[in-house]
């Protein structure tokens, strides 16, 4: 290298974990600190570019497809680079974090492709980053196999041809690690801390498995960020001497700006691209940020009226077939969130229809594949997907040449003929309340209701407070979206957990603090880019 040698990065406010050496040795943090000093520069450059054009949005009220790479979506001639074997049929894919027994369980699952998730479905406590990458080297090195200490159930892996592919998923580019910090006292991005560690130990070891290093890669919001991720890919894979093109990225079509972008987004990425997903809460999320200054006619009624049946979520996921297929690329659909019931069979029936329907449409679509949240839900995707397939491993010589979508399109809210309803704002303050809880215990997957609530669902909740109240909603039983109501119901919630759970579970828990923080995302007059930004500060561990 002909760089100077980076400062070793220190490990601050951190307790010892067992097997940390195992990942946290000085080659990796190195690497690190060499990804650190190349490229957080840029990404705090993209960041305030975020904000820049968020202000001007908010000026607006409008998006549209940039006139400035008009030539890159009318290029005909240019594809992503072949999808390796490993990632060429992925037809269904499980989403988790990755404590020990998620990776057994996922890698067992049945389906193709298991996220491994250190983002949304992961609170990054050093422990839960630390350890989650000790598990997938396990994993890799088949050393995973073990007894859950309470129930007694024994984990272990299936043969290496029955595991599902792994794709890792860092976090945001948003995200600081505060306890990996350089020598100047800055922390290391989360993004860089968990896409370095594991690749730096599994990259040349996923080689020699036949696979290889391959990344989902969330929240991205324009061309350019792509742009820097691919920077990152190019550096790694000559750092630690693995081929230029070994890697593998799944971009999240999770961010509404990044919506007019797909064409550019594959382009930036295109010698490691593998394909576009159509991520649901945090794309709607992400309209509720942008244009939360824009009126009536951007206000989105209650989430679970929200289908992808929507007319502009229609346009969205139809859009993004299209420009995946014309390029080669994978398009894959959004999440199956249902957590079968073991007590009602009614409940898991209707759900199942559900989950069907919805995944008979994606596959009909032209997608080629999907997530679920639960290894139960993988047959019934499956089956979906396999009468549309058959033995065919994917779907991209069907290039939706029908779909022709407008830049209003997308942002043609006022389509959805449904309006906020008083118990969806019930519903809001209380899968935030108990969903925040359970982060600031470490937990970033939860199930809540029956479903599998991650940070993008949290995120969807807190904004719908926000944007119901700042619209001056009326719901249909006369009462107004105000701060007090939200308050009031908020105390409600917290009552009805601490007589649910009992006062000793409830003192043992983060209840209040839930509980406030929920409203301090909800109620301030300056909108939180994330929750997750306040809440890790609160974040034991």
């Amino acid at each position: 290298m002909s760089a100077p040698a980076p400062s070793p990065l220190a490990i601050v406010d951190a307790e010892p974990l067992p097997r940390q050496e195992e990942v946290l040795t000085d080659a990796a943090l190195a690497f690190v600190a060499e990804l650190h000093r190349l490229f957080t520069p840029r990404r705090d450059e993209l960041l305030a570019r975020r904000a820049r054009r968020r202000a001007e949005i908010a000026r607006t009220s409008t998006l549209d497809f940039l006139p400035e790479t008009a030539a890159i979506r009318a290029d005909d001639s240019w594809t992503v680079a072949p999808a390796p074997a490993a990632l060429n049929d992925r037809r269904v894919e499980i989403t988790g974090p990755t404590d020990r027994k998620m990776t057994v369980n996922a890698l067992n699952s049945g389906a193709r492709v298991w996220l491994a998730d250190f983002e949304d479905a992961s609170a990054p406590t050093w422990e839960n980053v630390v350890i989650g990458q000790v598990n997938l080297i396990d994993a890799y090195t088949r050393n995973i196999d073990f007894t859950d200490p309470g129930s007694g159930k024994s984990y272990a892996l299936k043969a290496d041809e029955e595991l599902a592919t792994v794709v890792m998923r860092p976090r945001g580019w948003h995200l600081n690690e505060r306890h990996l910090v350089a020598a100047d006292g800055t922390p290391v991005p989360g993004a860089l801390v968990d896409f370095g560690l594991y690749f730096f130990h599994n990259a040349q070891r996923l080689v020699d498995l036949g696979k290889g290093p391959y990344f989902y890669l969330p929240k991205t919001e324009s061309h350019l960020e792509a742009r820097l991720w691919n920077d990152v890919f190019v550096f790694a894979q000559d750092y630690v001497g693995v081929p230029q093109g070994t890697v593998r990225a799944t971009v999240l079509i999770e961010t509404i700006t990044a919506a007019y972008e797909m064409d550019e987004i594959l382009y930036e990425l295109r010698d490691h691209a593998s394909g576009l997903n159509a991520g649901r809460w945090d794309y709607l999320f992400s309209i509720v940020k942008n244009f939360r200054d824009g009126g009536q006619k951007f206000v989105l009624p209650d989430r679970n009226a929200i289908t992808m049946t929507a007319p502009f979520m229609r346009a969205y996921t139809e859009l993004l077939v299209r420009t995946c297929h014309r390029r080669g690329a994978h398009a894959i659909g959004g999440m199956a969130a249902f957590i079968p019931s073991r007590r009602d069979e009614e409940v898991n029936k209707v759900a199942f229809e559900k989950v069907k329907a919805d995944k008979d449409r994606e596959a009909g679509d032209g997608f080629d594949g999907s997530w679920v949240a639960h290894p139960d839900l993988v047959p019934i995707a499956m089956a979906s997907f396999d009468a549309v397939l058959g033995d065919r491993p994917n779907q991209k010589d069907r290039l939706r040449e029908d779909v022709s979508v407008a830049a209003g399109d997308l942002i043609a809210v006022d389509s959805l003929d449904a309006r906020p309803t008083y118990d969806g704002l019930v519903n809001a303050v209380q899968v935030g309340i108990r969903y925040i809880e359970a982060w600031l215990r470490g937990l970033g997957a939860v199930a809540i209701f029956n479903l599998m609530e991650d940070a993008a669902t949290a995120e969807i909740s807190r904004s719908q407070i926000w944007q119901w109240i700042n619209a001056g909603v009326v719901f249909e039983n006369g009462e107004s979206a105000t701060p007090e109501l939200a308050r009031k119901i908020a105390a409600g919630e917290l009552a009805a957990i601490r007589a649910e759970i009992g006062e000793e579970a409830f003192a043992a828990g983060n209840w209040q603090q839930a509980h406030d923080l929920l409203l301090t995302v909800s109620l301030d007059e300056d909108y939180a880019d994330f929750l997750t930004l306040p809440a890790y500060e609160q974040l034991a561990g």
